[in-house]
């Protein structure tokens, strides 16, 4: 078995041992109602969408972790987030948020980027990419609460079919209303235009893309129905403030990521 390198039992347990030890050593057992109660806190920020109080729950998770597993901090934190991803992936199939096969390759793309990209030195920057991850997929599966129900319809409608060649003409069609009347609402109802909608989302949709798969940067712009490479990569520096190259290299980038405000008023 060239190039395996098999774990004993003996090994194993005693690894596990030094962890366990390590932790009641400085008396762990002693913050674990607290842990348990910021995951909590965790997991309800993540679904209700509070993406920036999320990243803070988890920095104040990993800070507990830090503390409590001294010499193993990096290898629990790792296990931590891997586990965390599968509990999220289980919970979004359980919801019918994502389908059997969306759940699998969503929780395989969360541990690749964990694998691959968790080290010492960025461990807070690589769980807020974690939570900006699980904030893009049920961002785009939860209908929103805007006070037109047809803006709302349409935009479900957009997120559901985001790779699509979305013309505002076809979706006004599909929503059997006059292309004026739902140009109209949609602004009075979101502050922007259909169609800047529709190239916004398709900018946090290609980000993803961008990160979490190896495809050509010409073949996710054709992917999206961009015209071209060229005004691809301009309407995405628009939005992002980089190029999509900058973008792919840059591990520890921002996403760009927009959010209806909702106006009470109509």
């Amino acid at each position: 078995m060239g190039g395996v390198i098999l774990v004993t039992g003996d090994r194993t347990e005693a690894s596990a041992r030094d962890v366990i030890n390590g932790i009641e050593d400085v008396g762990g057992t002693q913050a674990a109602a607290g842990f348990f109660k910021l995951e909590k806190e965790l997991l309800d920020q993540i679904f209700d969408l509070k993406k920036d109080e999320a990243c803070h729950t988890l920095c104040c998770i990993h800070d507990i972790l830090h503390i409590h597993t001294p010499g193993f901090t990096l290898q629990v934190i790792k296990y931590y987030l891997i586990v965390l991803s599968s509990f999220v992936s289980r919970r979004l199939r359980e919801e019918s948020v994502l389908t059997d096969k969306d759940a699998f390759t969503f929780n395989a793309a969360c541990i690749e980027l964990i694998e691959e990209y968790l080290h010492s030195d960025n461990i807070k920057e690589i769980g807020g990419e974690l939570i900006g991850f699980y904030y893009y997929i049920l961002k785009g599966k939860i209908k929103p609460s805007l006070p037109h129900e047809t803006v709302n319809d349409v935009i479900f409608y957009i997120n559901e079919n985001v790779e699509s060649q979305l013309i505002v003409d076809e979706i006004a069609k599909h929503f059997n209303v006059s292309t004026s009347h739902l140009s109209r609402i949609f602004r009075e109802c979101t502050g922007i235009t259909l169609v800047e909608y529709i190239t916004m989302r398709k900018i946090e949709e290609v980000q993803y893309h961008l990160r979490f798969t190896d495809q050509k940067i010409a073949d996710i712009a054709k992917r999206f129905h961009f015209c071209n490479q060229s005004y691809f990569t301009r309407v995405f520096k628009k939005y992002t403030g980089v190029t999509p190259r900058r973008f792919r290299m840059d591990m520890d980038g921002n996403y760009f990521h927009f959010t209806l405000e909702k106006d009470d008023s109509l």
